[in-house]
């Protein structure tokens, strides 16, 4: 896990811009760092790298790495879990080797396969590979997007890097910010900052999930395309249930497994629900009885956001040693300007801020690399919401004798799963009409609201979204989620809050075999018998604490930020920033309707805590990163104080 970094330009003096750019990202790889400068055809190519040691701490892993003939130079963050296997399958071919590093692995993959090497990798990834004898600059992002690519494309100069911060230390990349995304990410955090090759920053593009980039070094072209992706196929129809369970057992434990491989001190996040404990229940069995291990966990003592229960009891089962932390509203308050400087976008909750309070707490107690349950819900069909979708596929499908049997046993266990709510009902009214409603009688929650009424409809059409019929519903809507969109936004919290406080996160539940296994299985293997994550349950039966398996109500990784908004510090910081110039003079949002609904808030309607975060944390973006960028990126701990 590191951070990379690379100019290529018609003029010299790329080192000192990359000197920058690295200085920027120390925490991304505080171990080693490296900068490597060529020249070809007039062109002026710099790749830098910053360390941070997980697969052979030697200086033989030194980046950026050359192969043996210097003609292949690679710059690459992130970790290729099965690097063992191709080792040895380029070794059998004839390939030598100097390190035991997964890059070095990657370095032999290309020069013996080319860029469809991207296809053995399984593992996060995003690396610039310069091919000195084709003269080209080879780049790509692994399948799920949990690395991060940005680059900048300009004639004459091209760069890269894996935060925003580098890039926009450069003085050929603007700081203009593209308003109108920033509130469309915040009426939908699917959209807008990550699912989409242009950035919320004008000059700074994206690759996405999947995706891979050729820079001709002496012509400037540039081309972009996917190399994977998740593709109708056949479902497994006629199939034994229970062999199903067994073979997604046994993935899934294969997951974990080369997820593991690590030169330095590894262990887990631990909520206390069902993906994070499925994960530590798995990691016991490959270790065996007795073998230390350590879980992290946040918790919210005395509230209903409290897990502990939960994760103390898969603690017990498991034998592990427990680490626990307690985010609070005071703490956020005073280190909000280095949490928002971390994640560089606003972010969507204060989930993510909890999430920053467990990796520092990792970083405490020295283990480097975490193993997490993201991407689970996404992929297994863990939300509830996720019901409408499974019975329109079954209706679809002409399930009807399942249907009826399935119907009444998710409205018991469920019972607004499939309720479209006041909300929906409402939201079937003209966005005009409810709009002027909202401002003139002060009720409702929707971000909308709060915006100028041509903002508003702008917003709104961008954010809507269109179904890939090739998939059933749910597979569709599962699909979706998982690549592009929803996971997508928090892949990069995950990826900026661990690297803020230089960890590594693991992410068993985004291997692309499993992507592949699921989206080829019937829907009621993925939630039927009126069960979210029903594989997940089944598969892992005798081997999961009974009460967690069976847990059904899934309550997410969040604080209770309706609480903590409850609080005078925090609803003042808030009142505070609403009452600014900026906020007071914007041609987006509605200040009075704020006001409004911070006076609700106070008054008791705590859904509201949800929906003012959003411009909120806007406003302290600008304030704590957009302004620190602009002071040259200096530390500011002192606020945080």
């Amino acid at each position: 896990m590191c951070g990379i970094a690379g100019i290529i330009q018609s003029r010299p003096g790329g080192a000192q811009g990359i000197a920058r750019m690295l200085q920027v990202m120390e925490h991304r790889g505080p171990d080693d760092s490296g900068i490597a400068t060529f020249e070809a055809a007039g062109t002026h190519v710099c790749l830098g790298h910053r360390r941070l040691s997980i697969i052979d701490l030697s200086a033989d892993a030194h980046q950026p790495m050359q192969d043996r003939s210097g003609q292949l130079v690679l710059t690459y963050n992130g970790e290729i879990y099965n690097y063992v296997e191709l080792r040895a399958e380029l070794a059998a071919r004839g390939a030598s080797f100097k390190s035991q590093s997964d890059t070095e692995v990657i370095l032999e993959a290309y020069r013996t396969w080319g860029v469809a090497c991207l296809e053995r990798l399984n593992g996060m990834f995003a690396f610039a590979l310069y091919d000195r004898r084709r003269e080209k600059l080879f780049c790509a992002r692994d399948r799920y997007g949990e690395k991060p690519f940005l680059y900048v494309a300009k004639p004459g100069f091209f760069a890269f890097a894996s935060e925003y911060k580098a890039l926009l230390q450069l003085p050929e990349v603007s700081r203009n910010v593209d308003e109108l995304r920033l509130i469309r990410a915040a009426h939908n955090p699917s959209h807008g900052l990550d699912g989409e090759s242009q950035t919320v920053f004008d000059d700074i593009r994206q690759l996405q999930p999947s995706e891979c980039l050729e820079l001709d070094v002496a012509t400037a072209a540039l081309r972009t395309w996917t190399y994977w992706t998740v593709e109708p196929q056949p479902l497994r129809e006629q199939v034994d249930e229970q062999a199903i369970f067994d073979e997604f057992r046994e993935l899934l434990t294969d997951s974990v497994r080369i997820r593991m491989r690590s030169d330095v001190p590894s262990g887990s996040c631990l909520s206390g629900g069902l993906d994070s404990s499925a994960i530590v229940s798995i990691v016991r069995t490959l270790i065996g009885e007795g073998a230390p291990y350590h879980t992290f966990t946040g918790r919210f003592p005395g509230t209903y956001a409290d897990e502990g229960p939960f994760a103390e009891e898969v603690v017990a089962a498991a034998k592990v040693t427990s680490h626990i932390v307690e985010p609070s509203a005071g703490r956020l308050i005073g280190e909000l300007p280095d949490f928002i400087w971390s994640n560089e976008l606003p972010v969507g909750s204060t989930s993510q801020y909890a999430q920053w309070c467990v990796f520092r707490l990792a970083k405490e107690h020295g283990i480097t690399v975490l193993l997490d349950g993201q991407g689970a819900d996404e992929l297994l069909g863990g939300y509830e919401q996720y019901f409408a979708a499974y019975v329109r596929s079954l209706r679809d499908r002409g399930e009807t004798e399942r249907l009826s049997r399935e119907l009444p046993a998710i409205r018991r266990r469920y019972p607004l799963a499939l309720s479209p709510g006041a909300r929906s009902i409402r939201d079937r009214l003209p966005l005009r009409l409810r709009h002027f409603l909202s401002n003139r009688l002060t009720f409702g929650t929707n971000l909308l609201y709060g915006l100028q009424t041509d903002v508003a409809d702008a917003v709104a059409a961008m954010n809507a979204t269109e179904t890939d019929r090739r998939f059933n519903a749910l597979t569709g809507a599962l699909r979706g989620d998982s690549f592009g969109q929803f996971l997508t936004t928090l892949l990069r919290y995950g990826d900026r809050n661990s690297m803020a406080h230089s960890r590594e996160v693991r992410l068993p539940f985004c291997d692309h075999r499993l992507a592949e296994f699921v989206f080829a299985l019937p829907p009621h293997l993925l939630m039927g018998d009126a069960q979210t994550k029903r594989l997940l349950r089944e598969s892992l039966k005798g081997i999961l604490p009974e009460r967690i398996r069976t847990r059904w109500n899934k309550q997410g990784f969040r604080p209770p930020q309706d609480l903590w908004f409850a609080s005078r510090p925090m609803i003042g910081l808030v009142r505070d920033t609403f009452s600014s110039t900026g906020f007071l003079n914007s041609t987006y949002w509605k200040p009075g309707w704020w006001r409004s609904a911070l006076d609700r808030l106070e008054k008791g309607e705590r859904a509201l805590a949800w929906v003012v975060w959003q411009p909120f944390m806007i406003e302290m973006w600008r304030e704590h990163f957009l302004s620190r960028i602009v002071d040259g990126g200096t530390p500011r701990l002192q606020a945080a104080q």
